[in-house]
């Protein structure tokens, strides 16, 4: 079973949303990025995102750009995140790793290839920000060969026809867009998610995790609540930017994520509480 279908059960089990933080491989080193994941588990993670660095991340924002632009300048290409990969399940066999990224890096590597390289280095899934449900038939096979999972993004904007194209496609879960732009570039409006999350969850028969916008504690436990899996991005690479050096990094993922985990676990127990006294 893929990790990520395990992790959700489990989750289920427990009546746990998941925590899926995002960070960019070789960001703010490439020293670090192994251990940030690291950190990231550690402080109450039950998924990571390692992004995959690329010279035009047209769907992030000028956070996530600019993290992209000094993992290259550092000299991390795609040898070196698939590296990363191997690394970190030295020590960790069971969190799900998923890659996200754009098309460009696998299809000048070769899809065929990159997908044994991704399974043999211990990752779970693909998010391919560019390759929606309707372009992915021949790269989701090559994926599903290796025992790789394709997420899709949807978004407000998703039309009923791609809505159940990705539906019919994706594996482990479908990550939900809860603002219209690039990563990082609004304010997240929970009360409007309600109801969105129920129209994917009539067609889709996974988990729905919700990302975009979420930068503080309380937003994610606010999405918690009517979700399956938060993920947060930008808020986290923002502060890893910050820091010079492996343990400032680490400290930096520590200090963000934990609040978050615990602000999330809170609202969980409170609303189990209530429910009792009903």
């Amino acid at each position: 079973m893929n990790r990520i279908d395990q992790r959700f059960q489990e989750l289920k089990a427990s009546g746990r949303c998941a925590l899926v933080p995002y960070v960019t491989a070789g960001h703010p080193s490439p020293d670090a990025s192994v251990e940030v994941l690291h950190a990231a588990v550690a402080a109450g993670a039950d998924l990571v995102e390692l992004g995959m660095p690329f010279s035009d991340v047209m769907a992030d924002g000028p956070v996530i750009q600019n993290a992209c632009a000094k993992a290259l300048e550092h000299g991390t290409h795609l040898d070196d995140v698939l590296a990363m990969a191997r690394e970190f399940r030295i020590k960790d066999s069971t969190t799900p790793l998923i890659l996200m990224g754009y098309t460009n890096p696998i299809e000048r590597r070769g899809a065929e290839r990159f997908a044994a390289e991704a399974a043999e280095a211990g990752v779970d899934a693909l998010l391919i920000v560019d390759c929606p449900a309707d372009e992915a038939d021949d790269l989701r096979g090559l994926l599903a060969d290796q025992g790789l999972h394709q997420i899709f993004l949807i978004a407000p904007t998703t039309n009923d026809h791609r809505l159940e194209h990705a539906a019919r496609l994706a594996g482990g879960f479908v990550y939900y867009v809860s603002i219209k732009g690039v990563t990082g570039a609004a304010s997240l409006d929970v009360e409007s998610l309600g109801p969105m999350i129920e129209k994917v969850r009539a067609r889709v028969d996974l988990p729905v995790a919700v990302g975009f916008g979420i930068r503080e504690p309380a937003q994610a436990a606010a999405v918690a609540e009517i979700a399956d899996a938060v993920v947060i991005g930008s808020a986290l690479v923002d502060r890893l930017d910050r820091c010079e050096s492996v343990e400032q990094a680490v400290a930096a993922v520590s200090d963000f994520l934990g609040p978050v985990r615990e602000a999330m676990d809170a609202r969980r127990n409170t609303d189990e509480a209530r429910t009792a006294v009903i």
